[in-house]
């Protein structure tokens, strides 16, 4: 496959009008995610309240204003910023999931694909029997060990100690194993089968003929070659990735102290049938833009990479 360079992509995405929009729209978030971790982790390390955690019990479930664009929910917190520091716990969710299942996916399904043997029978057996799982009862069985103290007590205080040190939750670090250990099925089944048609390659062969190693012709030849389907991979992941967050904190699993989608869903619904509809309206509009942009985004990305639909 012909190598694109980062500036090639870029140049091909802003040529669809759709796809460029969506990566601005994407970028808005990593902008907006990242400016909200800042703060919560300044907000953390001088003690103080951040600003979408201030309550005030004498504005609850104020319906939009100008003060409140959004309106306020049952504790009187401004639905606008909560829903905006929301998007921080989407991103970490989406990109630290998404890394370690493309991580465990590309090991597997490239060792699969160029040795074969044992090693590939070994690799099949693996990713049939995480397949056979339910995926999402699987995180939400994860979640529950990690965020309810089930777990090996050595364990559960390492898990204490890194959420504190990186300032994250708890059962965010639950769902980002939960979702890394499950969602690379997929990923290494495409990855296995393109890495058997490469490894009889000519520039493989050739590689092989002049004595270099395995190690050496997976980095430079093997990888490189399918690094396409990998980024592809990792935009659709990510924005499941979010939906799974969201899914799990709804059902009171996943984040807890942190803003989050699922949790600001699950606040609201219960007063929907009051016409308190902001709360929900703010979590879920949040996530479906996000989640579109990434869909999309994905799909340009697939037609600009994959050598067979560029052909």
């Amino acid at each position: 496959m012909q190598q694109l360079f980062i500036k090639d992509i870029f140049i091909r995405l802003m040529r669809d009008r759709t796809a460029a929009i969506s990566l601005f729209v994407i970028l808005f978030y990593v902008v907006l995610a990242i400016g909200f971790e800042i703060y919560g982790i300044y907000c953390s390390r001088h003690n103080i309240s951040p600003a979408y955690s201030h309550s005030d019990m004498n504005r609850t479930y104020q319906a939009p204003s100008w003060q409140h664009p959004l309106g306020t929910d049952f504790m009187g917190r401004d639905v606008l910023l909560r829903a905006a520091a929301g998007s921080a716990t989407a991103m970490k969710v989406g990109a630290a999931a998404s890394l370690l299942a493309a991580l465990i996916g590309v090991s597997l399904g490239v060792a699969a694909g160029y040795f074969g043997g044992k090693v590939d029978n070994i690799t099949v057996w693996i990713y049939s029997t995480f397949a056979s799982m339910p995926t999402l009862l699987f995180i939400l069985a994860f979640a529950l060990l990690v965020s309810r103290g089930f777990l090996y007590p050595p364990l559960a205080e390492a898990l204490q100690n890194f959420s504190r040190d990186f300032n994250v939750d708890t059962g965010m670090i639950a769902i980002y194993l939960g979702i890394g250990m499950t969602g690379w099925v997929s990923l290494c089944q495409v990855v296995r089968s393109e890495a058997m048609r490469l490894r009889e390659a000519g520039y493989v062969q050739a590689a092989k003929t002049a004595g270099h190693g395995a190690f050496h012709i997976i980095i430079r030849h093997i990888i490189p070659n399918l690094f396409h389907l990998v980024i592809i991979y990792f935009t659709m992941r990510f924005a499941l990735a979010i939906m799974t967050e969201v899914i799990v904190s709804y059902l009171g699993l996943g984040v807890q102290m942190a803003p989050s989608w699922g949790v600001m869903i699950s606040d609201g619904q219960e007063r929907l049938w009051r016409g308190i509809w902001w709360e929900v309206a703010a979590a879920t509009g949040f996530m479906f833009f996000l989640v579109l942009a990434l869909n999309l985004l994905g799909d340009a990305l697939r037609d600009i990479l994959d050598p067979k639909l560029r052909s």
